[in-house]
């Protein structure tokens, strides 16, 4: 039995995530952690009905992973806060599952550090859905032989996603700039702004748009859309769980889900 604790327990992901890992029966939630209703069970509060477990102060995290001998960490938060968490469950010597998006630069030099110090196991995506890393690959075969069309990206999601670009934009214009080299990005436009040789990314925000990708490859005459819809969270959580009980047998370091699906 894989022992498991939740971050952002009271959040819509953190809320379906602790439902996937109820389900299943090689996983036991042993904790959860927010900033809101601490001290209330999380099975009341997300009305899975009474779990016996107490919603945990981030502040705390360190001995809560201790004492309830925590195997693995899923964090689906914001990158301030789950920068912060990931020193602490690397501190405590557990393995991370991390879904979080936004980080700086320097967030991720922290994080990567923390988690080869620790030798802890710890698989960090901006997107869990397979189909979104179906996606990149597919992009990064196509800027091989498009590299020289115009290319814009248009993301949309829910009017409560905090960060834009997405994470899963951003990962896409990385993928194909790795191919086609050299190329800024611009972030909406307006005003005087002939297109020169950039890769346009443009959020949109509103409803509740669970997330949309589109990459335009555009030519004289001709246009490739490559696009990716998640129409349920489900797409993120299910892949969390998977990747997790991978990364269970995987030896210490940073892991990708490239490397969960062999790519």
């Amino acid at each position: 039995m894989i022992r498991v604790a939740v971050t952002g327990a009271c959040g819509k992901m953190g809320t379906l995530l602790i439902d996937n890992i109820l389900s299943a029966d090689d996983l036991e939630l042993v904790a959860a952690f927010d900033i809101v209703n601490i001290g209330d069970d999380v099975g009341d509060v997300n009305r899975f009905g009474y779990l016996d477990i107490p919603i945990s102060d981030p502040a705390d995290m360190v001995s809560v992973i201790e004492n309830t001998n925590t195997d693995v960490v899923i964090d689906f938060t914001i990158a301030t806060a789950s920068a912060e968490n990931i020193i602490k469950v690397a501190k405590a010597g557990a393995n991370l599952v991390v879904g979080t998006t936004g980080f700086t630069e320097d967030q991720i030099t922290r994080i990567h550090r923390i988690i080869k110090d620790k030798k802890i196991s710890a698989i960090i995506s901006p997107n869990f859905a397979v189909g979104v890393n179906v996606f990149w690959k597919l992009l990064e075969e196509a800027a091989r032989y498009l590299g020289d069309f115009d290319i814009e990206i248009i993301e949309a999601h829910h009017n409560q996603k905090k960060d834009a670009p997405s994470g899963t934009a951003v990962k896409a214009a990385e993928v194909i700039n790795k191919v086609v080299g050299g190329r800024d990005y611009i972030y909406g436009r307006q005003g005087l702004l002939p297109r020169g040789d950039e890769i346009g990314i443009h959020a949109i925000r509103g409803g509740d748009v669970v997330g949309d990708h589109t990459v335009l490859f555009f030519g004289d005459g001709e246009r490739v859309e490559i696009r990716h819809q998640a129409h349920s969270r489900q797409a993120f959580a299910g892949g969390a769980i998977n990747t997790l009980r991978w990364l269970m047998n995987q030896p210490p370091g940073v892991y990708s889900m490239a490397d969960y699906l062999n790519f």
